[in-house]
């Protein structure tokens, strides 16, 4: 069966979406894509996340998670705290065996369950340490579950590829990595993934690093609606193949190679897709 392409971590679930998901979903179709990784705003998001997956079913497959900056955009905007866990825990486990993967919360930050350590975010001490708290929950709860985990790090690359090691996580997909290229390597030595989004194809701050990366260890993602080849622009799964002929063309090979060898890594990632997708 020919899977086509996969994106590894947007946001369907976004109000940008709200009225027109059934064209976005017709237009990423379109230019190939079998399947989406819908990943979760908020805790109160869990339910439209997997209302999405039973309208598309074989197309949508839900991602849940917590994020480490909660009210985002808010004057209550804050760095995450334990108890913002309560109302997930349940959700997690009445929904086991439809989800993927243990992920994102909040597109508007571009962050997946994970640490975001920058000044404005975690200026305290106390902040980041209850963050790496939040976060090492969930990544048990990922182990209990027997499911990967989609993470983003922010100013905090280094930590948490040791944090993830540390709790034996064996799959992880970084996305939208922006670290040191040093430190993407240990986590190809852990076995980890990579995606990047089009907006990668905005600059050239990333060469280094994707042409570092082994194409067995990357990944397609759109982080839609954020993180488009245009910034003003809302971000849409079909721009995946922007990400994926800007990977094709630091790396020196066809969009065809990328496209079947990161297809083939994201199902062995995430393997439930495997179950979603349309025989």
């Amino acid at each position: 069966m020919d899977v086509g392409l996969i994106d590894c971590h947007c946001h369907l679930s976004a109000v940008e979406f709200c009225e027109d998901i059934e064209d976005v979903i017709m237009r990423a179709k379109e230019v190939g894509i079998n399947s989406v990784i819908s990943v979760t705003e908020e805790a109160n998001d869990f339910e439209r996340v997997i209302h999405l997956s039973k309208s598309y079913p074989g197309v949508v497959a839900p991602c849940l998670g917590i994020h480490p900056i909660q009210c985002w955009g808010s004057q209550e905007q804050r760095s995450v705290r334990l108890q913002d866990l309560d109302s997930a825990l349940p959700l997690f486990q009445k929904y086991r065996d439809e989800i993927v993967a243990v992920g994102e919360v909040n597109y508007r930050a571009h962050f997946s369950i994970g640490l975001d350590f920058t000044p404005w975010y975690a200026p305290h001490a106390e902040h980041r340490d209850e963050q790496e708290a939040v976060f090492r929950r969930q990544l048990e709860i990922s182990k209990a579950l027997d499911l990967p985990v989609n993470v983003h790090s922010r100013s905090a690359a280094k930590v948490t590829i040791a944090v993830l090691k540390e709790e034996g996580i064996q799959q992880a997909l970084l996305h939208n990595f922006a670290g040191k290229p040093s430190v993407a390597m240990e986590g190809v030595q852990a076995g980890y993934f990579f995606s990047f989004p089009p907006a990668v194809s905005r600059n050239e701050q990333r060469v280094k690093l994707i042409k570092q990366i082994p194409l067995e260890h990357i990944c397609l993602e759109t982080d839609s609606p954020a993180l488009g080849p245009d910034k003003q622009a809302r971000n849409e799964p079909q721009n995946i193949t922007i990400s994926c002929e800007y990977i094709a063309r630091v790396k020196g090979i066809t969009p065809k190679k990328v496209a079947d060898v990161t297809t083939q890594n994201a199902l062995r990632l995430f393997p439930k897709i495997h179950r979603t997708l349309k025989h």
